[in-house]
C-alpha cells in the first residue's frame, strides 16, 4: 500500500493539497478536496499531513495568542503581522461574528476581538477541530504548520522580504521550493481550479515540512508541544534552517 505525505492549505474551493509518495523524490500531485476529512479517508491518506491551520484551541488566552503563536512571531520580522492570535475556543465556537466579538469582549476569555480574516477561517478551525477530536489517531499525523514559518526555514531562518502576493514574494517562494528539491514543473504550475497561486505555494512549503517531519527532522513551537483540554497538540511546526536547506 502506497503511503503519501500531504501539505495543505485553505483555498476558495475547500483545501488545496500537495501530495508526494512517501519517502521518493518523485511527482507532486496536487488537488482541490472539499475538507480535510475527505483527504486523510480517501485513496492517497497521508502518513504525515502539514496543514496551515491552527490546531488546539484554548480555553482562555492572552493578548498575543497561544504560546505557539508568541514564540513563532518574533521569528517573522516583517511577516511577524501573518500570525494572528487564535481565539478560546467558545469564541472559535460562537454562531456567528457578532457573537464571537460580544464574548471576547464580554467574556473574559480573551482580550483581543477576533479579527475578520481570523473569524473567515473559524469554521475551518471548527472543522479540523472536530476531526481530530472524532478522529484520535490523526491527532499524531496532522501538524499544524505556517507557510511564513516555514519559508523562513527553507531561506536559512531569514524570513523572505517580499509578500507572497506581490510578484517578487511569489518568485522569492519559488525559489526556495525548488531548493528545497520540489520538481520545477510543480513549482510553476498554474494553481487547480478552486485555488490561487499563493495558495498553491503554501500547499507546497507545507509538503516540505511534512516530508520532514516524516522523516523525524520537525522542530515545533513550543517544544515538546503543549496539549489543550480534549488532548490536542498545540505547536506550529517546521524543519531546522540547517536540515530545510541542505
Amino acid at each position: 500500500m502506497t503511503r503519501w505525505v500531504a501539505g495543505v492549505d485553505g483555498c476558495p474551493g475547500g483545501w488545496i493539497a500537495a501530495l508526494r509518495r512517501l519517502g521518493e523524490a518523485g511527482p507532486v500531485v496536487v488537488r482541490v478536496v472539499p475538507d480535510l476529512a475527505a483527504l486523510c479517508d480517501g485513496p492517497e491518506a497521508p502518513a504525515v499531513a502539514a496543514v496551515d491551520i491552527p490546531i488546539g484551541l484554548p480555553e482562555r488566552v492572552g493578548a498575543g495568542g497561544r504560546t505557539a503563536e508568541q514564540l513563532v512571531r518574533p521569528l517573522l520580522g516583517p511577516r511577524r503581522a501573518s500570525v494572528f492570535p487564535t481565539s478560546a475556543r467558545a469564541v472559535v465556537y460562537a454562531p456567528d461574528y457578532t457573537a464571537a466579538i460580544a464574548l471576547a469582549r464580554t467574556g473574559g476569555l480573551q482580550p483581543f476581538a477576533p479579527s475578520p480574516p481570523a473569524n473567515a477561517i473559524f469554521p475551518r478551525i471548527r472543522a479540523v477541530d472536530a476531526l481530530l477530536r472524532r478522529q484520535s489517531d490523526l491527532r499524531e499525523r496532522v501538524y499544524e504548520v505556517h507557510p511564513e514559518l516555514a519559508f523562513a526555514s527553507l531561506n536559512g531562518g531569514v524570513p523572505l522580504a517580499a509578500p507572497k502576493r506581490a510578484p517578487a514574494g511569489a518568485a522569492q517562494r519559488r525559489a526556495a521550493l525548488r531548493r528545497a528539491g520540489l520538481p520545477e514543473e510543480v513549482v510553476e504550475a498554474a494553481p487547480p481550479r478552486g485555488a490561487a497561486r499563493d495558495d498553491l505555494l503554501d500547499a507546497l512549503v507545507a509538503l516540505v515540512v511534512a516530508q520532514g517531519l516524516a522523516a523525524g527532522r520537525g522542530l515545533s513551537y513550543p517544544d515538546p508541544p503543549e496539549r489543550d483540554a480534549h488532548g490536542l497538540p498545540v505547536a506550529i511546526w517546521t524543519l531546522p534552517p540547517t536540515e530545510a536547506r541542505s
